[in-house]
């Protein structure tokens, strides 16, 4: 695995990776453009690895998503919490890595290190984020092995969770992010593992805080306290 993970790029409006420390490489600008020039979309339907390496006989198509027994509350500093449910039956090995991770505490004071409102997201996920150098961020992952592609027919909409990966389909780890509109062009493309259940309003508010200039990274640290799994059941009707 590269060091390295997945970022998103304000210029491009498409998620995109650093190769090194100089170099960024964006996978899905090239995927806008090919729907933009040939009217190709996400979805098509082949049984053999694609340009991008996708092998879409491999994407789980027709499941509906199936909620953990317990879901992941987010406890921000300032931004209240985000309760997520899990799709376990999505993504058995993301899911897995999600909770694990969050049990051990690993995500405690890290940061939502990059937020694009235009495209609509929010990511976390990077140890290197409590650092204090914004450069790296992005770049970190934990020290598991990544896991392989768990894509599905799921489509990316508001509150969707999603697995930050790199050029490489099978090279998901800790990272992760949170759509706030619909993103046709993740379809199928990295693996839907959850969807905000409460606090939404707060994932909004996240995505629109300053950035510093010229950059997606927040000019203050939006600092993520704790990753815990609490009883669905406790969030039932919840908005």
């Amino acid at each position: 695995m590269e060091e390295d993970r997945l970022k998103f790029n304000l210029k491009d409006n498409m998620p995109h990776r650093y190769m090194g420390m100089l170099m960024r490489v964006s996978l899905l600008a090239l995927v806008s453009l090919l729907a933009a020039c040939n009217s190709q979309t996400a979805t098509r339907d082949f049984d053999a690895a694609g340009e991008d390496g996708i092998d879409q006989s491999k994407i789980k198509r027709g499941v509906a998503p199936q909620p953990d027994a317990e879901v992941a509350v987010i406890d921000t500093n300032y931004y209240g919490q985000i309760a997520i449910e899990l799709y376990p039956n999505l993504a058995p090995e993301m899911v897995k890595r999600f909770k694990q991770l969050a049990g051990e505490g690993f995500y405690n004071n890290q940061t939502f290190h990059r937020i694009d409102s235009e495209l609509g997201i929010i990511q976390g996920g990077d140890p290197l984020s409590k650092d204090g150098d914004p450069d790296n961020d992005g770049t970190g992952g934990s020290d598991q092995p990544d896991l392989p592609a768990e894509f599905s027919d799921v489509p990316f909409e508001r509150g969707t969770l999603g697995s930050a990966r790199s050029a490489s389909p099978n090279s998901a780890n800790s990272q992760f992010f949170i759509t706030t509109k619909r993103q046709p062009a993740f379809d199928q493309r990295y693996t839907v593992f959850g969807r905000v259940i409460k606090g939404m309003n707060n994932v909004d508010v996240i995505s629109t805080a300053p950035v510093m200039t010229g950059t997606d990274h927040p000019a203050d640290q939006i600092v993520i306290k704790s990753i815990t799994l609490q009883p669905r059941a406790n969030f039932l009707g919840a908005q």
